[in-house]
């Protein structure tokens, strides 16, 4: 589980594809300062398992689904990563519920500063937008961030200077494409009232039934 406050922009050291799979090294000293084996480290939000470590990077292995269903798949020797590992039981939550587990992606379609902020608006894939309300929470490439607009398919999001200088979204710019996690509690509010509505719809004795009074 993680917060969506990232701890550190990390760097492509090596990757070494293998078909729909990857095995991709990132440098990040900050990060590996008490990284054990099997710990999970987010990656731009994907939540991934350390297979190996140095002093200075720490090594992942990329399932052929986590390549077809992220942007980890455009990453090249070099590029930028937004890292976050996973939130102690001890620390302050200061973002929202991240579970690593990508819902999809978006693309940047505006980016526009208005005062010390920047705003960004991003179309993400249509099955996404229903999970997503005005003021509600969503994970951009791991970053925690409040949605400020909604229309249809577009989200707008607004970064604070902080925001904008310590995460990789900062360096990103019109016709990027960013990996999504929407908010997981309504992911599993909708998804229990898919599965239970009934055909004729909401009605004041099901929600009853359903324990919403």
């Amino acid at each position: 589980m993680f917060t969506g406050i990232i701890e550190d922009i990390g760097s492509v050291f090596s990757l070494n594809s293998s078909g729909n799979s990857m095995v991709l090294t990132i440098e990040s000293k900050k990060i590996v300062e008490d990284v054990r084996f099997g710990d999970s480290i987010s990656v731009n939000g994907v939540c991934l398992t350390v297979t190996r470590f140095t002093s200075s990077t720490f090594t992942v292995d990329v399932m052929p689904e986590t390549m077809k269903d992220t942007s980890l798949k455009m990453l090249k020797s070099g590029s930028p990563v937004n890292l976050e590992r996973a939130m102690s039981a001890n620390g302050r939550f200061g973002g929202h519920f991240i579970s690593g587990h990508i819902d999809g992606t978006g693309r940047i379609m505006k980016k526009e500063r208005k005062d010390n902020a920047v705003y960004y608006m991003i179309e993400l894939e249509e099955a996404l937008s229903k999970f997503c309300i005005p003021k509600g929470s969503i994970a951009i490439d791991g970053t925690s961030l409040t949605i400020f607009g909604l229309e249809k398919n577009q989200v707008t999001v607004s970064l604070i200077p902080l925001t904008h200088q310590d995460t990789v979204l900062g360096r990103k710019n019109v016709g990027d494409i960013v990996n999504i996690e929407n908010d997981l509690i309504g992911k599993y509010i909708i998804h229990q009232m898919e599965g239970k509505t009934p055909k004729k719809g909401l009605t004041m004795d099901f929600l009853a039934d359903n324990g919403f009074y």
